[in-house]
């Protein structure tokens, strides 16, 4: 007898057939393949044009973890100058409209929501990543280019202020480091970090030496909150093992995520294809590396965050 496939099960084969993990990845795999790296600036400027932490528009509330690569990938895929989104539905809450042209461009965010499940006999409750879409600000009707650079040229503080600000951060996190030689380096036996002494830092077209050198030492922040006294990471054994690879991944989005708590802007690439094809190579092995490394990204700075002073 032949078999007969009901719309139903299609449409189940189809939802079993959507992996979550791997679509983000992919987007974030095609981004790098553009020439994009998501977790630098999303979008173009002079010195002291700022990477900003994505925020939801209505809220006030900033994304976390791998929702912030997708929304500063967005971001510069088209062009965007505001890191305010939203769903659909919290715009209109605001009387907002969405531009009819950007109707089918809304971006996707993951989240995870609770479910119930029976096992043996007990309910249990998992987590169940899930997704929806938002529209960035530049997509309403109502958006206005000019009233929005004005607006952001009036929050952005002077840099000497910014840097002021960022000395007593890394001041209040009591760190030890010691500044000699020509590399950076988180030494993990002796908990402490190498530094170049700041007067090898030089500007460049989009970042002052005083940045270059605070982009550096937030990377090596982001090793040190791993040591077992703090967060307990895992930091692999030797270069090219997976665990190296993860903990690499997420000292690049942890500092990515630092700086733009911190307001500073970070040094260009010297070598941005070599660069590119090694997370390429790193997403396309695992879909869940962006997930693992954004989460323990995100837990870092708000390790360092929670030592500030309330």
């Amino acid at each position: 007898m032949e078999q007969v496939t009901t719309n139903t099960q299609k449409q189940s084969q189809t939802k079993e057939r959507f992996d979550l993990r791997q679509t983000v990845t992919d987007i974030i795999i095609k981004q790098l393949e553009a020439g994009t790296v998501p977790w630098e600036k999303p979008w173009t400027g002079g010195k002291g044009s700022l990477l900003k932490i994505p925020k939801n528009g209505t809220t006030g509330k900033t994304y976390e973890g791998v929702n912030i690569v997708l929304l500063w990938g967005a971001a510069l895929e088209s062009g965007y100058q505001t890191n305010e989104w939203a769903t659909f539905k919290q715009w209109s809450k605001q009387n907002e409209t969405i531009r009819q042209e950007e109707l089918k461009k809304g971006r996707m965010i993951v989240y995870y929501e609770l479910k119930e499940q029976e096992v043996d006999g007990e309910l249990k409750k998992y987590p169940m990543l899930k997704y929806s879409r938002v529209f960035n600000k530049a997509q309403l009707q109502s958006y206005c280019p000019y009233t929005e650079m004005v607006n952001v040229n009036k929050e952005n503080k002077p840099l000497f202020q910014r840097l002021a600000l960022v000395d007593q951060f890394v001041e209040n996190t009591k760190i030890t480091i010691e500044e000699k030689g020509f590399d950076a380096c988180y030494i993990p036996s002796e908990d402490k970090i190498l530094m170049p002494s700041p007067e090898l830092f030089i500007d460049t077209e989009k970042c002052s030496a005083q940045e270059g050198y605070y982009s550096v030492l937030t990377h090596e922040m982001i090793h040190l909150s791993g040591h077992e006294k703090r967060l307990n990471r895992d930091f692999g054994k030797k270069f090219g093992d997976q665990k190296f690879a993860v903990e690499e991944l997420v000292a690049e989005l942890g500092a990515a995520f630092l700086c733009a708590e911190l307001e500073i802007t970070t040094p260009e690439r010297k070598n941005h294809a070599g660069y590119i094809a090694h997370w390429l190579k790193v997403l396309r092995d695992d879909k869940q590396y962006i997930f693992s490394a954004a989460s323990a990204a995100n837990k870092a700075v708000d390790y360092f965050k929670g030592l500030q002073p309330q």
